[in-house]
C-alpha cells in the first residue's frame, strides 16, 4: 500500500456531518460516497413527484449540482440528507409547474369506499437461486408500483415520503409546506386508493404465489425418486 493510500480518508465511515467538512474543503472523495448515500431517498422523492424514471434521474442529478456548489454556505441548521432532500424536492416541483403550465391536469380528491389501515410496499427481495419466487415478487412489486404511480401528484409524493422512505408526519408536511393534518389526509386517501386499485389487480397475481415449479420441482422430484431408490429415468425399475 502507498504512503497516499494509508493516509486517504475513509469517507464512507464518516458521519454527514463530518462528510459534510470534507466536502467544504472540496475533497472530491467526499462527494461520490454523498451521491451513494442518497442516491435512493432523492430519486424515490423526486420520481414521486413527476411520475417518470428518466426526468426524476436528471433532476436527481441538478439536484446534487445545486447542492455542491452551495456546499460553502451549508450552515448545518438541518441535518445534509434534509437539506439534500429540500433542494431536490424544490427542483421536482419547480419542474412539475413548468409542465403544468402547458397541461391542464384533473386530480381526484376522493377515494371509493374501502376503509384505512396501513399499505405495506414489499421490500425488493434479494437475488436467491428462486427463480420462480423472484419471478413473483417481482410481480407483485410491479403491481404495487403500477398502483402508486396512478395517485393523484398530491397523494403520491405524501404516500412514498411516509410509507417507502419512512419519513415522519413533520418532516413531511416541512418539506412539502403543508400542515401535518394534510398530509395525514393525503396519506389516508392515498392508501385507499392504492387498496381498492390493488383489490383487483392483486387477486390475479396471487393465484401464482408461492410458486413449485421449475427448478423447485424438479429438484424435489429427484430427491423423492432417489429415496425411493428410483433413479430420474423413466424406465428405471428397483
Amino acid at each position: 500500500m502507498t504512503q497516499a493510500a494509508q493516509h486517504r480518508p475513509d469517507y464512507e465511515a464518516m458521519s454527514d456531518d463530518e462528510i459534510v467538512t470534507c466536502l467544504q474543503h472540496g475533497e472530491g472523495g467526499a462527494f461520490n460516497v454523498v451521491i451513494q448515500r442518497h442516491n435512493q431517498r432523492l430519486f424515490r422523492v423526486t420520481r414521486a413527484v413527476l411520475g417518470d424514471d428518466a426526468e426524476a434521474e436528471d433532476v436527481v442529478q441538478e439536484a446534487y449540482v445545486k447542492a455542491f456548489s452551495r456546499i460553502e454556505g451549508f450552515r448545518r441548521q438541518a441535518s445534509l440528507t434534509t437539506w439534500l432532500t429540500r433542494i431536490a424536492l424544490n427542483e421536482a416541483l419547480d419542474r412539475r409547474r413548468r409542465r403544468r403550465a402547458t397541461t391542464a391536469l384533473d386530480e381526484l380528491e376522493t377515494a371509493n369506499g374501502t376503509q384505512g389501515g396501513s399499505v405495506v410496499l414489499p421490500h425488493p427481495a434479494l437475488l436467491s437461486n428462486d427463480p420462480e419466487r423472484d419471478a413473483a415478487r417481482s410481480e407483485i412489486r410491479r403491481l404495487v408500483e403500477a398502483a402508486v404511480d396512478r395517485l393523484p401528484d398530491d397523494f403520491r409524493i405524501v404516500f412514498v415520503m411516509r410509507e417507502v422512505e419512512e419519513m415522519s408526519i413533520e418532516e413531511t408536511a416541512k418539506h412539502l409546506s403543508i400542515p401535518q393534518a394534510t398530509v395525514k389526509t393525503r396519506l389516508h386517501r392515498a392508501r385507499r386508493l392504492v387498496r381498492a386499485e390493488l383489490a383487483g389487480t392483486l387477486a390475479s397475481a396471487l393465484a401464482g404465489s408461492f410458486p413449485f415449479a421449475g427448478s423447485r420441482c424438479v429438484l424435489m422430484t429427484e430427491r423423492v425418486l432417489a429415496r425411493l431408490g428410483y433413479s430420474d429415468s423413466p424406465d428405471r425399475t428397483r
